[in-house]
This record gives C-alpha cells, structure tokens and sequence, in this order.
C-alpha cells in the first residue's frame, strides 16, 4: 500500500468516526433537550461543520494534488499525536456522559463535569480538536490544510469557547467533581 493510499484511509476512517460522534450526538442532544437543555451558538455551528468537513476534504485534495515527498518521521510522530488526540476527544465523550453533544446544549439544575481530563483543563476536547486539525493533515505533509484550518479554527474557537463558558456559567457550582 502506498502512503497516499494510506492516507487516504486513515482520513476516512477518521470521517467514519466523525459520523459515529453525530450519532452519539445526536442522541445524547435529543436527551438533553428532554430535560429542558438550553441551546446557545447557534449562529456558528454551521461554519463549524463546514470548517470540520473542509479539514478532511482539503487534507485528501492538497495530498493528492501536491503529492509531497513525507519523512517518515513526520508521518509517525503526526500520526502517534492523531491517535492521541482521539483518544482524549473520547475520554471527553465518555466523562461527559449524554451530556456531550457537537453543540452548545446545558441542561438546567445539573453542575458543570469535572472529573476525567476536565479536571485537568477547562476544554480539553477542543484541545483534541487544535492537535488534530495539525496533525492529521501533515500526517502526509499537507501542511496548507494544516495551516488553513488552524488559523480559521482559531477564530471559530475564540467565538465557541466564548458561548460555551457564558452557558456553562448558568450551571450550580459545587464543591465535589460531577463526573467521572
């Protein structure tokens, strides 16, 4: 198999579980919305989507297209920080709970989670999110995709973060972690 041809399904693969997370998604947002889940940013949501879509479909055009000589060393050390990435985007997943959705939905009553990497950072699956949208491009040396979607994720994030804290800060506070 040639690395192009790798690449090719290491990006679809991460497309596939893209589509599992709008499944879970989905589901856990419907939950939410049954408990009188309160929905904010609405207005950046679609740009988001587009953004995230633009991500896996520029890696593929500019690998194709350009068809960059990659050092091994950048695709292994790119891919080892993509897998980490996804393994920290589901711990997010599962410390959350059905509370985790792609949108901004908080159910009213229930305290904010800090257990699991919340703990440890206040937005960790958007750091996920930062380290994946560099890596998986120059996992085969795409970097005009990296640096693309860095740059406009920046902008997208200063605004979701933003909406995010202000929803979280109509939650009760307590003094034990909620979460696991």
């Amino acid at each position: 198999m040639t690395t192009l041809l790798a690449f090719t399904v290491l990006v679809a693969l991460v497309g596939v579980e893209r589509v599992a997370e709008l499944v879970v998604s989905v589901r856990n947002a419907a939950w939410s919305k049954e408990r009188g889940g309160v929905e904010s940013g609405l207005g950046h949501f679609p740009f988001m989507v587009v953004l995230h879509t633009g991500l896996l479909v520029g890696a593929l055009v500019e690998a194709w297209v350009r068809r960059p000589d990659v050092p091994s060393v950048l695709a292994w050390s790119m891919l080892a920080l993509v897998i980490a990435s996804q393994a920290l985007r589901w711990w997010c997943i599962g410390t959350l709970g059905r509370r985790w959705n792609t949108r901004v939905i908080v159910v009213p009553g229930l305290p904010p989670v800090t257990g699991g990497p919340y703990r440890l950072m206040r937005h960790p699956n958007y750091v996920a999110v930062v380290v994946e949208g560099i890596a998986l491009p120059l996992v085969h040396a795409a970097w005009i995709t990296a640096l693309v979607f860095t740059v406009l994720n920046a902008g997208l994030l200063a605004v979701r973060i933003r909406v995010e804290d202000r929803a979280l800060a109509t939650l009760p506070r307590t003094t034990e972690a909620a979460g696991a």
